[in-house]
């Protein structure tokens, strides 16, 4: 019980690492929370400093998604839990919703981080790595066609419990996609509701260039 009480704290330790602030006021000198939709997530990154500073930024949130569930492991060492228990997907559980709290609310940036996109994904990879490789597919795509990446988020949220029935995974990882469907929609509230007034900012995979060719 002590070992797994420690775990969730540590994945929410892993969340609070705020990779946007910290790169942002190193590199650049800029905190993106005061700039373009004030979040300290890598879409505003790349929104602000660009391509060069969003990488590593989605990388370090996705890494420290998967990294907490993966500290089950220890859970699994020490308390001998099978791989298939309940008590293990239980404990996964945990350490996922600490570690999305922890960049959602960081310890070391005063609690405002970002929506914890690239941070469930990571987690997502962790515990149902082909479902959601698809439910990435269909951000990709609607991305690609709408250049709203909340909109992606939003909709890639949505089909993957829908792509976890299809593929007759155990109820469990069903009732998993719908916690985390409903916890990403929650998250981008006022995202929809830019995108229903038509203000929501615009991302674009491709470079644009002017009809000057500028």
């Amino acid at each position: 019980m002590l070992l797994n009480i420690i775990l969730v704290i540590t994945a929410y330790l892993l969340g609070s690492i705020p990779s946007s602030v910290w790169i942002g006021k190193r590199f650049y000198g800029v905190d993106v929370r005061r700039h373009g939709s004030h979040n300290a997530g890598a879409t505003n990154t790349l929104r602000v400093l660009g391509r060069r500073a969003a990488l590593p930024v989605f990388a370090i949130d996705f890494l420290k998604g998967f990294a907490a569930v993966k500290l089950s492991l220890i859970a699994m060492r020490f308390n001998c839990y099978a791989a298939d228990s309940a008590e293990l997907f239980t404990l996964q559980m945990f350490l996922i919703v600490a570690v999305v709290i922890g960049h959602i609310f960081p310890v070391f940036a005063g609690f405002k981080g970002g929506k914890g996109v690239a941070t469930i994904a990571g987690t997502m990879v962790a515990v149902a790595t082909v479902p959601t490789l698809l439910a990435l597919g269909v951000f990709i795509i609607v991305l690609a066609v709408s250049h709203y990446v909340s909109l992606g988020s939003i909709i890639g949220a949505i089909c993957f419990p829908i792509i976890l029935a299809l593929r007759h995974e155990d109820i469990k990882m069903v009732i998993f996609g719908i916690v985390v469907a409903v916890l990403l929609i929650l998250t981008h509230r006022k995202n929809i509701k830019r995108l229903l007034s038509g203000t929501e900012s615009k991302i674009y995979l491709v470079k644009r260039h002017n009809k000057d060719g500028e």
